[in-house]
């Protein structure tokens, strides 16, 4: 039980966390009493991705790859709700043509793209016409074998619009398999085999694992459960360390959501004319081997990977799988959000919770604390909720700053100019009040011989009056 205490603390640290995430403070921005900078952002805002989206139209490459990564700064920096609603269909096909023309960083922009896209929907029928409409392409560019970035976005986008819009176990299944064909390739007598690199595997490793943690421990055949554990299994010897990692996280899930045992232990029937009990055995005798495996990464001292700062993570994880496989121990762990405690308990929540904190980076706490796909998906509610202008959108008041503190990001800039016009129109104002001023003292003073002359002007006629007289 003594390695039980020790739990915690390993798991916590498996929690990509950020030291910035939970400090935000809620210290308003400096504003002038003269200017509604909150009405000016809104508006600048739309038409700022407006702009963006309308830029997407363009020819030169540049120009569409800028427009990307500013849709991506307003995506991850608010949720989008209203533009979404209203430009979803025109956002995503433009999004598509970008993976299907553009170059491999513009790809991978717009897999991003699509994917914040999925993730701000949620579930429903619009989120489904994501993977309906994205799929064919998404596997048709992974078929290219081009740049790593690329292919990295191209299987993180896949996962998250499966995971959001995956209406069946068939849609489910096939993403896997697709990313499963990006290491494990289905070749023609034509076709020349290409080496994945280590930084594709990890990725194609995490996002399948990703959407395991989705399917029930019977969507699989044991003879393909046997596949997964062998080929993960190999990994486990692989020199590069984030592979063994995502490699021991993915025979977590496995394990967790196989239940082996209980689907195949006592079945005397296999829909693949396999004999099960066999098969059992025979699953055990790699579970064996993968402990083994686990027990020797657990305990290196290093030599294996160049990265030594992440052997410690590795130590951790492989002790925490282990006092999962022997002991049945679940993993536990929690971070802070915004002053509320979001748990896991089990390996397939911990895995999505690091996936989608991978994916949505800076984005994640602003995600977590207004998307409500999210907070179905782990039963999380905010701790501080505010409505703003009788809308049902969710803003907790500790992230103001963030998005006001970067002068780069798209809202400072929108800001500093909606500023800047204000100071010009007050300028102007402040002028001619002042050229008044001036008028008017200078007519005023010169009204001070008024009288005077009004008095010789009347003399001056009655003189002649009298001499008309006479």
């Amino acid at each position: 039980m003594g390695k039980r205490n020790t739990k915690s603390k390993n798991l916590v640290a498996m929690v990509d966390s950020d030291d910035d995430m939970d400090s935000v403070s809620s210290s308003s921005s400096i504003r002038s009493d003269l200017v509604p900078v909150g009405a000016a952002e809104e508006v600048d805002k739309d038409a700022l991705l407006d702009q963006s989206l309308d830029a997407l139209y363009e020819k030169r490459g540049s120009t569409r790859e800028k427009a990307l990564a500013s849709i991506i700064e307003a995506f991850s920096s608010e949720l989008q709700y209203d533009f979404v609603e209203s430009k979803f269909a025109t956002l995503l096909h433009q999004c598509l043509n970008s993976i299907k023309k553009g170059s491999a960083r513009e790809t991978a922009l717009a897999s991003y793209v699509i994917g914040l896209l999925a993730l701000t929907i949620g579930g429903g029928s619009n989120s489904h016409e994501i993977v309906v409409e994205s799929v064919p392409i998404i596997s048709q560019a992974l078929r290219s074998r081009s740049e790593s970035a690329k292919v990295q976005a191209l299987l993180d986008c896949l996962a998250i619009i499966t995971f959001t819009g995956g209406n069946a176990h068939e849609e489910t299944e096939q993403a896997m398999q697709i990313m499963w064909q990006v290491v494990h390739p289905k070749l023609s007598t034509n076709v020349v085999a290409t080496k994945p690199s280590a930084a594709v595997i990890a990725a194609m490793v995490s996002a399948w694992s990703f959407l395991l943690t989705t399917v029930d421990g019977t969507s699989f055949s044991l003879k393909e459960w046997h596949e997964f554990i062998t080929y993960l299994s190999s990994l486990l010897d692989k020199d590069d360390r984030s592979v063994r990692i995502a490699a021991g996280e993915a025979l977590a899930v496995v394990f967790e959501t196989g239940q082996f045992e209980k689907v195949f232990g006592e079945s005397n029937v296999s829909s693949d004319g396999t004999n099960p009990r066999e098969g059992y055995l025979h699953l055990q005798g790699l579970r064996a081997k993968v402990l083994h495996q686990m027990r020797e990464l657990a305990a290196e001292a290093g030599g294996k990977g160049s990265a030594k700062k992440d052997l410690n993570s590795q130590r951790n994880l492989f002790r925490d799988v282990l006092d999962f496989l022997e002991d049945g121990y679940p993993p536990e762990s929690s971070i802070k959000i915004g002053g509320e405690s979001l748990s896991t308990s089990t390996w397939s929540q911990l895995i999505q919770l690091n996936f989608l904190k991978h994916f949505l980076k800076g984005g994640f706490v602003k995600h977590m604390q207004e998307n409500y796909f999210l907070h179905d998906v782990f039963g999380f509610t905010p701790k501080k909720k505010v409505l703003l202008d009788d809308e049902d959108k969710i803003v907790n008041k500790q992230n103001e700053k963030r998005i006001f503190r970067s002068p780069n990001s798209i809202v400072s800039k929108a800001r500093t100019q909606y500023l800047n016009k204000q100071r010009t129109i007050i300028k102007v104002v402040l002028f001619s009040f002042s050229l008044l001023q001036f008028l008017v003292f200078w007519l005023l003073r010169c009204d001070l011989f008024l009288p005077f002359r009004i008095g010789k002007l009347v003399t001056m006629l009655l003189g002649m009056k009298v001499r008309d007289q006479r």
